[in-house]
């Protein structure tokens, strides 16, 4: 069994939003302050905050305060534990596609023969 990775489950969660999702596209684009976030959103500003929470306690977003404005970023590496989950399930099930068409062309070979 594989091992249980509280930080994926995060991940995965954070990224199960669509709002969360728009937020990171946005960020993917450099850093951006809350209120600049937020105002494409129809939402109150504490139920934003509560995206915004979310992401940074899965280590997808940082954010930092300079007087009154509060600005956030893409974490460095933010998608790593995903993208090695997801390399690993590609791993295993591009061995077992393999294996399948190996079989198959063994068979037509056999029903040839």
């Amino acid at each position: 069994m594989a091992k249980y990775d509280s930080k994926l489950d995060l991940c995965f969660s954070a990224l199960g939003d669509p709002t969360r999702r728009v937020i990171l596209e946005r960020l993917a684009r450099g850093p951006a302050s809350v209120s600049e976030l937020a105002a494409p959103h129809d939402m109150a500003l504490p139920s934003f905050m509560g995206h915004l929470k979310k992401l940074e306690e899965a280590g997808l977003v940082t954010s930092e305060k300079q007087g009154r404005t509060r600005t956030c970023a893409l974490a460095p590496d933010a998608f790593a534990p995903v993208d090695d989950w997801l390399s690993g399930q590609r791993r295993i099930w591009e061995g077992r596609l393999d294996r399948l068409d190996d079989y198959v062309a063994t068979l037509m070979k056999d029903r040839k023969a």
